[in-house]
């Protein structure tokens, strides 16, 4: 048996898209090939390195809670278990804006699927919103997102990470409460945002890798989200 190695991570550069709220993200020459070379007087080789100004909520990333939770984790501090192990996708894809994300509709991908949702499970959630809108104005405008009770029902039923390939987990554009981000604080899980490719892994159960930097006190941290399926 064989696995099928799946990129679910959008690319980093200058100009990318990123949430209202947060930093744009700056790529910055530190030193070329040729200023390395003269400044260490090598006639062979130099090394060329640039740097990042990027916000820890910058293209694919996870939340630590005490970005939305005072009183909870940082990313540095949050079990490992919670950005890798057994994942599902849910193929919520028909479900549009400025509808929200019910408990019935994940109740109804979850039976299409054929999945379960196990106690410690990452359940990923495909909108299609990356699909439909990546590189378009409406990619920080027009995503569907949980409501609270869905929110809620996810987290009641064991899941310690919820992913989408939008923005946000909520219905950011109209729900000034943040409602699934008010549910992950109060049960003490993360969310990772801007996944993409999750049309690739619906309805399928599959290994999901998505480490954090380990940034100190860091409210949450770019990733490299991958997933792992058998063939």
């Amino acid at each position: 048996m064989g696995y099928k190695l799946i990129d679910l991570s959008q690319e980093i550069y200058q100009g990318m898209s990123v949430f209202p709220m947060h930093q744009k993200t700056f790529i910055m020459t530190n030193m070329t090939h040729e200023e390395n070379m003269e400044a260490t007087g090598s006639k062979t080789l130099g090394f060329s390195a640039r740097n990042l100004l990027i916000s820890e909520h910058g293209g694919t990333h996870s939340d630590g809670v005490w970005e939305y939770n005072p009183n909870g984790p940082t990313i540095d501090k949050m079990p490992l278990e919670y950005f890798w192990g057994s994942a599902i996708c849910l193929d919520l894809s028909h479900i549009r804006y400025p509808n929200y994300i019910e408990p019935r509709d994940l109740e109804n991908a979850l039976e299409i699927s054929g999945q379960s949702i196990r106690k410690g499970d990452i359940v990923l959630l495909y909108t299609g919103h990356h699909n439909r809108n990546f590189g378009t104005e409406k990619f920080q405008t027009d995503y569907s997102g949980l409501s609270y009770d869905a929110a809620k029902w996810l987290a009641e039923n064991g899941v310690v990470n919820i992913g989408v390939d939008a923005p946000a987990i909520d219905l950011t554009p109209d729900d000034t409460d943040f409602s699934a981000h008010l549910v992950c604080g109060e049960y003490n899980i993360t969310n990772t945002e801007n996944l993409c490719n999750l049309d690739l892994v619906a309805n399928k159960r599959f290994l999901y890798i998505g480490l954090p930097l380990k940034i100190r006190e860091g409210t949450g941290s770019p990733i490299r989200a991958v997933a792992l399926v058998e063939e």
